[in-house]
């Protein structure tokens, strides 16, 4: 039977208190239960003066910005909107029912004048992940690395090309001292200090609206200026490390300061799963020189169909050299600037070879074969790889990484940002992850109100 209700009370009057109005189960409710926020207040002391007009509480100024994150909000202004309206917000940050709620400019303005330049954000985020940790949520026996693209606020087509040098890679000098030492021992002379060094230049295209950001390429359809939000996740999803690059950053080069990032914070890992970005011979040498596992994908040849692959050509520790599928030596012929041996075939034998056709298309029919000077730990790491306590941490990597940048997309707002500057998206990288971290804490300790 139809019916309706034709009794309005929207001027009825009651006398009601704030807490009644949030859920029981609220999540603010959790993080509320999870953590005291009052460490803000030591984090923040000296950047406020001892004398002078009283300022808005920056525990307050901080839950702000956990109720944007958490909860996705795309702005500081849409926040402030919400918590005029929500109950549950209000009772959050403390306030009541005819509290005035700051402006939403106050945040960014004592971002600049007081949080811009300190690492406020980055103690927020450890000092939560320190909590996890008391409450022995965190095991950082296997962590997890990857990175994901962040759109940056900035037009694709505005931009300049500009000429700059090639960023020195951290382990460039042992490398450089290992490459000498290997064509010494070759009976090669060593590269002058000032080839080794010699910095390439490249263009790249510099956004006039955010100049950090970097111009990224995927395919033909996404190129875009972004920046790259890298990240180290356990085993359970709590993000232990963040760094901050702009988008034409390789992954392999921030693998090595997010470890010693988590080394530092919850001790050393026994192994690192990552992607076959990482499966490089500097990263696998990395970790396993420093005791930890390299647990890496299966990374198919890229020889072209008709070919013989690399593997095909045997490489004899012993002798130094490489064996063909027809049972020629390659022998070493030098070593290069960027660290790989060149071993060659004999040209005359390889010219009437009936293999020629599946081995090189070279004019002067000569085979070359590559090899790392580091490449054994990279024939380690796939050795590892086969091994039944490896496969199963890699395999784990799409439920922890790969979920965590997920989440962060798609309820954290974490797909496009509309902040500028690195040290803006540092700060939104470590807020978000920091607010991640907590929702997770909060909902796995929280243990129900307490009933009378």
């Amino acid at each position: 039977m139809l019916s309706k209700h034709n009794s309005i009370q929207r001027d009825q009057i009651e006398m009601i208190a704030l807490d009644q109005l949030v859920p029981a189960d609220h999540l603010v409710r959790k993080i509320e239960a999870a953590i005291d926020f009052s460490f803000i207040y030591e984090l923040v002391e000296d950047m406020y003066s001892a004398v002078g007009r009283p300022s808005i509480d920056p525990v307050i100024l901080i839950k702000l910005t956990f109720i944007q994150y958490t909860f996705g909000i795309r702005s500081m202004r849409k926040t402030i909107d919400e918590v005029h309206t929500n109950m549950a917000y209000r009772w959050f940050l403390g306030y009541g029912f005819h509290d005035k709620v700051p402006h939403f400019s106050t945040f960014g303005k004592n971002y600049e004048r007081r949080f811009k330049d300190t690492d406020v954000f980055e103690q927020i985020f450890y000092r939560i992940l320190k909590i996890a940790a008391e409450k022995n949520l965190i095991s950082a026996e296997h962590i997890f690395i990857d990175s994901t693209h962040v759109k940056a606020s900035a037009n694709k087509h505005k931009f300049q090309k500009k000429v700059v040098r090639k960023e020195t890679k951290a382990y460039q000098e042992l490398l450089q001292e290992e490459i000498n030492q290997d064509r010494e021992d070759h009976g090669k002379k060593p590269f002058p200090p000032d080839k080794l060094n010699n910095e390439e230049a490249k263009e790249i295209k510099e956004s006039t609206t955010d100049p950090e950001s970097g111009y990224y390429v995927k395919d033909e359809r996404t190129k875009q200026f972004a920046y790259s939000f890298h990240a180290a996740a356990e085993r359970k999803g709590f993000v232990l490390g963040v760094e901050v690059t702009p988008g034409n950053i390789h992954d392999s080069q921030m693998l090595n300061p997010l470890v010693e990032d988590v080394v530092e914070i919850v001790g050393k890992p026994k192994a690192v799963a990552a992607d076959a970005a990482y499966k490089t011979p500097a990263i696998t040498k990395y970790l396993i020189e420093n005791g930890i596992i390299p647990a890496v994908p299966y990374t198919r040849p890229r020889t072209k169909d008709g070919f013989f692959r690399k593997h095909e050509y045997v490489y004899d520790d012993h002798f130094d050299c490489y064996l063909c599928p027809a049972g020629e030596i390659l022998k070493y012929s030098t070593t290069t600037k960027e660290g790989y041996r060149e071993y060659k075939s004999p040209k005359h034998i390889c010219a009437t070879c009936p293999f020629l056709a599946k081995c090189t298309e070279s004019k002067n029919h000569q085979k070359v074969v590559t090899r790392h000077i580091w490449q054994e730990y990279v024939e380690e790491a796939e050795h590892l790889r086969h091994h039944k306590d490896v496969k199963p941490i890699y395999a784990k990597r799409k439920e922890t990484i790969e979920r965590v940048f997920a989440d962060a997309k798609e309820k954290h707002g974490l797909r496009w940002t509309t902040l500028r500057g690195l040290k803006k998206l540092t700060m939104q990288a470590m807020l978000t992850f920091a607010a991640m971290n907590l929702k997770k804490m909060a909902t796995w300790t929280w243990k129900g109100p307490v009933t009378l």
